[in-house]
């Protein structure tokens, strides 16, 4: 049984990672982290997976006058996923969609700078590519994260998070080669209510974790 809340993230990490044992040692495994929460769940899964370490720009596309509510995302490399049934009843017309886009696009684009600098983008081909995050609600930001590196040509994506609710699991192994969640609990609501410390993760720290981890890559 796993213990819910968990205490932090990196408590779900490391359940993360037990969950995650058959990927340890293996060459072509390459984490992939959501920022900002995701980062710090998929530095702790690279280090015990010994693996890999790098991030994934994913933004939601929050519908007109109420932003927590996502009619899309979009993610790097173009991926994008609508929620149909919403933008119909929300009555937006493509225009509309495409201004939400856009703003969204800017901040993908200034967090891309501000993460990655100079970094380059990792070799994906072929790849078994596993995409992490703190936890799942509606499943449209890592949705729109495996439409955007299934394009790159990996030879498996695996989805991978501590805690989500059973029917966003079913929706991601529609579109994953594999989801592996810890904990499915009822009464999901939030993410955040299955931590005891859900504090916010910065930008500072989503640089400092990936710039550590690219130096101990780029130095092996």
């Amino acid at each position: 049984m796993t213990r819910l809340p968990f205490k932090d993230r990196i408590e779900g990490a490391v359940a993360l990672a037990d969950a995650l044992s058959d990927y340890a040692g293996r060459d072509d495994v390459l984490v992939l982290g959501l920022p900002r929460g995701g980062v710090p769940v998929a530095a702790e899964v690279a280090r015990r997976l010994g693996a890999g370490l790098d991030v994934i720009i994913v933004r939601k596309l929050g519908a007109p006058g109420q932003p927590e509510l996502a009619v899309g995302a979009i993610a790097s490399g173009g991926g994008r996923v609508f929620n149909e049934d919403l933008v119909r009843l929300m009555h937006l017309s493509p225009t509309a969609l495409e201004r939400i886009i856009e703003r969204e696009r800017k901040e993908l684009e200034r967090r891309e700078r501000l993460y990655r600098g100079a970094h380059p983008f990792p070799q994906m081909k072929d790849r078994c590519l596993i995409l992490v995050d703190d936890g799942l609600a509606t499943g449209a930001t890592m949705r729109a994260a495996v439409n955007a590196v299934k394009s790159t040509g990996p030879r498996e994506v695996v989805v991978a998070v501590p805690v989500a609710p059973s029917d966003t699991v079913e929706v991601l192994a529609q579109e994953a080669d594999r989801v592996v969640c810890v904990a499915t609990p009822e009464n999901f609501m939030a993410v955040g209510r299955w931590y005891l410390d859900f504090s916010q993760v910065e930008d500072v720290e989503v640089m400092d974790i990936l710039a550590e981890a690219w130096a101990r890559q780029d130095a092996s």
